[in-house]
């Protein structure tokens, strides 16, 4: 990987951590189905513009079975138990809590598969479990009303993501920017239906409408294209250790621009998830950072 390809991780990361500050700013106006329907949308019709100029075609007719179990696992579930978490959660224990997505697509792959869990792995497992435990054993918000649904439902949205990557892998379409843009305006049709029964609850600030704008147009839809971008340059696995970055920068977004504190147990835990993931996952930075050297393995 080189100090190009690391520069356009760090963004990307900066990026998907801030999805979180967006969330918490929009949700309790416009309410989670209808933040989520105007993401998806947004993040739909910016990659159709890409897919007009990068000259990509859908295959609608095809696929569209495909499109919609991706856009209802990778995108219409989490992106929904998430944007309810925000609710009540802050932009830290929600980056934290999407970082376990690897640790979900290790344990449904296994099953998926029928594989074994290594030692490695189940030392990983036990690990991220211990994190989770001590960043919400030892946080406040634990004590707030509706904080244990929003957990649960936080949890929820990144094993969905832990079976959409499953299945992608599974998967004989191997289309990454397709796979995104299909799957967007899946989402959108998914939603859609709900918005009667989900209005918002008050009119948009200027706030608000520019977080959603961010949201769907900035962390979905350009986001997407970087980390494909990124794949591309640098592969699948160098590619994952955006998902180790995203707290660091959920956590220092929130500290920011929310006032939310930072206790020890925000920090131990988050290193806790993070090692389990990277146990988990068998994530190597040397071999990322410098794949030539062990392309001889």
């Amino acid at each position: 990987m080189n100090l190009s390809s690391a520069f356009q991780l760090l963004i990307l990361a900066a990026i998907w951590g801030a999805s979180f500050i967006f969330m918490r700013i929009a949700v309790p106006v416009l309410g989670p189905t209808l933040l989520i329907e105007l993401r998806v949308g947004l993040a739909a019709v910016f990659l159709l513009l890409a897919a007009f100029y990068l000259k990509k075609n859908l295959q609608i007719l095809a696929h569209w079975r495909h499109y919609f179990f991706l856009g209802l696992f990778n995108s219409a579930i989490p992106f929904l138990l998430f944007a309810y978490s925000a609710q009540v959660l802050t932009a830290s224990l929600l980056s934290i809590l999407n970082s376990t997505a690897p640790i979900w697509g290790t344990v449904i792959g296994a099953l998926w598969f029928r594989s074994k869990i290594s030692i490695r792995q189940l030392i990983g497992l036990l690990t991220g479990v211990a994190g989770v435990v001590i960043l919400l054993g030892f946080d406040d918000i634990r004590l707030l009303d509706g904080s244990t649904l929003a957990i649960v439902a936080s949890l929820g949205a990144a094993l969905c993501y832990g079976i959409s990557s499953v299945y992608a892998r599974a998967s004989a379409i191997k289309q990454p920017f397709n796979n995104a843009h299909g799957s967007m305006w899946a989402a959108t049709l998914i939603i859609l239906p709900l918005i009667p029964f989900f209005p918002a609850s008050s009119e948009p600030t200027t706030e608000v409408i520019g977080s959603v704008v961010l949201l769907g147009v900035l962390c979905t839809g350009i986001a997407y294209l970087m980390y494909f971008r990124l794949i591309d340059e640098v592969g699948a696995p160098s590619a994952l250790s955006v998902t180790f970055l995203i707290p660091m920068f959920g956590i220092f977004w929130g500290y920011v621009f929310l006032d939310e504190q930072i206790g020890w147990h925000t920090l131990m835990g988050t290193v806790l998830v993070i090692t389990g993931t990277i146990f988990v996952t068998g994530f190597s930075l040397r071999k990322s950072l410098f794949p030539k050297a062990f392309s001889h393995e």
